[in-house]
C-alpha cells in the first residue's frame, strides 16, 4: 500500500522533476515502479513517442503513441521539455500540465536518458532532480539483458554499445546510485527523493510562515 507523508497544515512547496536515468537494463524502470507504488506525492511524466505500441501497453499511460507528422508537429510548436532519438525512434516529455503541477507542488517522476537530462536542466534547471542508477558491472548488465530473452544477441551488443556511452555522462547527475541490490537501491533513490522535497528553496510556504514568526 502506498504511503504518504502529505498533511493539510504542511507547509505549500513548488514540486520537483526527478529524474532516473541508466543504461538499459540497470534497473531504472524496476526502481521507478516501486517509487510510484510506494510514494503518493510523484506520478510518472507520460512521454511522446514514434515507437509502435507493445503488447499491453496503453495510450496516454504508458507512453503517448504519436506518428511521425504529430511528432514533427510538437516539435515546431515547441510542445516538449524534451526530445531524443533512441534506437530508431523518437521520445519526448510534454509540457503540458507539468509546468502548472509544479507550482500546485507536485511532483514528477522522468524516465529519461542522458540527453533528455542535459535539455531539461537548460530549460528548468531550478526544478531538476537527477539520479544516473549504475550496474555493478558489465557483465552483469548483459547478463540482466539476457535474462529478458527480449531481444536478439544483435540488439543487446547495440544496447552494451550504447550502455558504455551513458555510463561515460554520469558525472553530470546530482547523484549516483549503483544498483548491486535492488531494495537497498530504491531505499537510496527514495533517501534523495525526500531530501530534495525539503530544500530551502522549495519550500515556498516558509516565507510567510517565517515572517509571522518575526513579527
Amino acid at each position: 500500500m502506498a504511503d504518504s507523508t502529505h498533511n493539510s497544515d504542511k507547509l505549500h512547496r513548488r514540486g520537483l522533476m526527478f529524474i532516473l536515468s541508466s543504461p538499459s537494463g540497470a534497473g531504472k524502470t524496476t526502481i521507478s515502479h516501486m517509487l510510484l507504488m510506494a510514494d503518493d506525492e510523484i506520478r510518472l511524466s507520460v512521454s511522446a513517442t514514434t515507437r509502435p505500441r507493445r503488447s499491453g501497453e496503453v495510450h496516454g499511460v504508458d507512453y503517448f503513441f504519436v506518428d511521425d507528422t504529430t511528432f514533427d508537429k510538437m516539435v515546431e510548436q515547441d510542445e516538449f521539455y524534451e526530445w531524443a532519438h533512441v534506437f530508431g525512434h523518437r521520445y519526448g516529455t510534454p509540457k503540458g500540465a507539468i509546468r502548472k503541477g509544479l507550482k500546485e507542488g507536485e511532483d514528477f517522476l522522468f524516465d529519461i536518458d542522458w540527453q533528455g537530462t542535459q535539455q531539461l536542466y537548460q530549460k528548468d534547471q531550478q526544478d531538476v532532480v537527477s539520479v544516473f542508477i549504475l550496474p555493478p558491472s558489465l557483465p552483469e548488465l548483459r547478463r540482466r539483458l539476457e535474462s529478458r530473452a527480449q531481444d536478439s544477441a544483435e540488439v543487446i551488443d547495440a544496447r552494451m554499445d550504447r550502455a558504455r556511452g551513458e555510463i561515460s555522462h554520469w558525472a553530470e547527475y546530482d547523484y549516483v546510485v549503483i544498483n548491486d541490490d535492488v531494495d537497498e537501491c530504491f531505499v537510496k533513490v527514495r533517501e534523495i527523493l525526500h531530501a530534495e522535497r525539503m530544500r530551502r528553496t522549495r519550500q515556498t510556504g516558509l516565507i510567510p510562515f517565517v515572517r509571522e514568526l518575526t513579527q
